[in-house]
């Protein structure tokens, strides 16, 4: 008998959560055989309605398929999961796409790895809706290079994706940079939308100015991103002062406005730290010295 064609290898996939069964459904699309598993059998049915195999277990769900996909809140999730069916991983490709620290990640890797398993953490980069377009979407992996080679093309059907290397904790660390950029970002969305509405405008009437600001951001990353390795702060093309000029601008504005100030008023604490660091006249770069961790 023929092996099974990379492309067409069987999967189970483990929470059908919108991302799992985001996930669930692409593989189906794309010709492979599917065992999904819910605690709530119930959001399995859509699935099942097109194709898939709804196991009773989760020690059926891993004895059905060599490679396993886990959709999950986070790593205490998996463990919950897995640990009393232990048994069962063995022989198994396990690939938690679940959200959760990089030590957290690490530390499930080597229970998983121990349980007999092979082990891929990854992190996904796209909403329920980006699954199924790799040319457009990615998610980071890390773990063993052979494992992940051999999946590749299954994992592919999801996202793009971009394997970070052996450590199981850096695709979650590259994931969690990524978060860090985003949550902070939308907070200043509705920060500004706030200001906006305080002065009877819509989000409509600002998106244009939004969208320009957010993406002029892409010339400031780059700009700053070779200076700050080479620990260049000097007050050569922008000066903290004048920056904490702006951000306490900022505050007052929301302040006149009844708008919230827990966010301005962070971001003006910091720039105020700065200062009081002695660093006015150099770059708000210099800031990065503030909120690195201690050596």
């Amino acid at each position: 008998m023929s092996a099974v064609a990379p492309a067409a290898a069987p999967v189970t996939v483990i929470g059908l959560g919108p991302m799992g069964a985001a996930m669930a459904e692409a593989l189906l699309a794309e010709g492979h055989e599917v065992t999904v598993w819910n605690r709530t059998p119930a959001r399995a049915e859509p699935l099942v309605a097109k194709g898939a195999r709804l196991a009773e277990s989760v020690a059926a769900a891993l004895g059905a398929n060599e490679l396993v996909i886990l959709s999950l809140t986070d790593y205490d999730a998996m463990d919950a999961l897995l640990k009393p069916v232990a048994g069962a991983l063995a022989g198994r490709t396990v690939v938690n796409l679940s959200s959760d620290t990089p030590e957290r990640t690490r530390e499930g890797a080597r229970w998983v790895t121990a349980a007999g398993a092979e082990f891929l953490a990854g992190g996904v980069t796209t909403p329920p809706s980006g699954i199924g377009d790799p040319e457009n979407t990615y998610t980071f992996y890390s773990g063993p290079r052979d494992a992940f080679d051999r999946r590749r093309s299954t994992l592919e059907v999801l996202t793009r994706a971009d394997y970070q290397g052996e450590d199981p904790g850096r695709a979650a660390l590259m994931y969690q940079i990524g978060m860090t950029m985003f949550w902070t970002s939308m907070l200043s969305y509705w920060q500004a939308i706030a200001l906006a509405d305080a002065h009877g405008l819509k989000a409509a009437d600002v998106l244009s100015h939004a969208r320009e600001t957010f993406a002029s951001l892409d010339m400031f990353t780059s700009f700053y991103a070779e200076r700050v390795d080479a620990d260049h702060h000097e007050g050569d093309v922008d000066r903290l002062s004048m920056g904490t000029a702006s951000v306490e601008h900022v505050l007052h504005t929301m302040r006149d406005a009844g708008v919230d100030p827990t966010l301005p008023q962070a971001v003006v604490d910091l720039f105020r730290r700065g200062m009081a660091a002695g660093h006015g006249n150099d770059s708000f770069s210099s800031l990065l010295g503030l909120v690195k961790a201690a050596k």
